[in-house]
């Protein structure tokens, strides 16, 4: 068990008010706003390429978020872990392509596949095992190598829009010395404040409503379980579900892999039929929520995953509401806050990739792989990364079998 999670015998529920922290309540809202200011969007091009009907894309998006919130807050106070829940990106960016095919019916029943199948592995704990194959250096260099676009595009947003990004920057940097628990808190003031200054906020687009989530009963079609079902199990497996325990491990959580996986997969199962094509662990914006920006004591971080959650369940009741509303705040704002809350992470990921000269050029072929973004039969770069690591470990040292046996000596 990691040294930042301490179980006692009194219940997890007493110690949410002593550990509750300002700074943990709002890097959960930026991972929050990040999912929704980019993932989401993914959602709505795949609803608009399929045809989709507005109360279905709103049953959807309520579905996935509620399956993300509820996941989240029960997985983070369960462990005491910053567990951060999410659907799953490259699954969406994969119905863009395919919902369109598939009669909405056959797809719900591929839903349901895809969630059986990932809930078996987690059961079996055969996700597990896998992941114990992995060198902690090359996880750590996988989630750099997912990381940097965010930090990179700090300063792409310096260059587009000066104006914002230069004093969130500023803010960061001087916050980080004097303040630097709040430096997240207070460049996202900053950057709220220039953006209205600047008058870059488009509000005329947003009407709220509450949703209304709708039923749809599965069918199964061999065509449509190939052809999406199966894909979208790997995708949300290698992409998604494999990075982020990444994320975990390499903030120092080495909580068990199979309960995560087997509960989002029993969240996907249930809330499948109103949409949700699949609730996994997140990568990106769970590596804002286990840094330091969230507490400097890593047992407390858990209060941003209930925070993440607690935001998902207040966002999932208007359904595509929400979308627009973080439409409306300008694209360099969520960049910049989004890389700034990463930096901590991004550092020691990079630190700690590199420090086992045995494994470092296999951490660097597994970040370069993962940064160069290639996308091999449909499954994403970050899990060709953790492959090619692997196999150069292996080619380079031989010492994957001896590592493992390390670790099952030492749990």
């Amino acid at each position: 068990m990691s040294s930042h999670q301490q179980h006692g015998s009194f219940s997890p529920f007493k110690r949410i008010p002593a550990d509750f922290s300002v700074s943990a309540l709002i890097v959960g809202l930026i991972a929050t706003m990040v999912s929704y200011a980019g993932p989401l969007l993914i959602v709505f091009q795949a609803a608009k390429a399929a045809n989709m009907s507005d109360a279905l894309l709103s049953s959807w998006i309520w579905a996935i978020s509620i399956g993300s919130g509820l996941t989240a807050i029960v997985l983070s106070i369960r462990y005491r872990t910053p567990v951060i829940t999410a659907w799953s990106t490259p699954g969406a960016v994969l119905l863009v392509t395919s919902l369109s095919v598939y009669p909405f019916s056959d797809a719900i029943g591929a839903y349901l596949f895809s969630a059986v199948i990932i809930t078996l592995l987690g059961v079996s704990g055969l996700f597990s095992t896998i992941m114990r194959y992995v060198p902690p250096s090359i996880t750590t260099a996988m989630l750099a190598g997912i990381l940097l676009s965010f930090g990179v595009q700090v300063f792409v947003s310096l260059q587009e829009l000066p104006a914002l990004a230069l004093p969130m920057i500023v803010c960061y940097l001087l916050a980080k010395r004097w303040m630097p628990r709040y430096a997240v808190v207070f460049s996202l003031l900053v950057g709220l404040i220039a953006a209205f200054l600047l008058n870059r906020f488009e509000l005329g687009g947003i009407q709220v409503a509450l949703v209304q989530p709708i039923f749809t009963l599965p069918t199964f079609s061999l065509d449509a379980i190939i052809g999406l079902g199966i894909p979208l199990c790997i995708v949300t497996m290698a992409s998604q579900n494999a990075p982020g325990i990444g994320v975990l491990q390499a903030d120092g959580y080495n909580t068990p892999a199979s309960p995560l996986i087997t509960t989002t997969g029993v969240a996907s199962i249930v809330l499948a039929p109103f949409g949700a094509h699949g609730i996994n662990l997140a990568a990106i914006t769970a590596a804002i929520c286990t840094g330091k920006e969230a507490h400097p004591d890593p047992s407390k971080r858990y209060i941003a995953g209930i925070a993440c959650g607690a935001f998902y369940l207040v966002f999932s009741m208007f359904g595509a509401t929400i979308a627009s509303v973080f439409s409306a705040f300008p694209k360099e704002l969520i960049a910049v806050i989004a890389g700034l809350a990463l930096f901590a992470s991004l550092s020691s990921s990079l630190a700690s990739a590199m420090s086992d000269v045995s494994q470092r050029e296999s951490a660097l072929i597994t970040f370069l792989v993962t940064i160069s973004g290639i996308s091999i039969a449909g499954i994403g770069a970050a899990f060709w990364g953790l492959v090619a690591g692997v196999i150069a470990n292996l080619l380079l040292s031989g010492d994957v079998r001896k590592w493992v046996a390390r670790k099952g000596n030492h749990p």
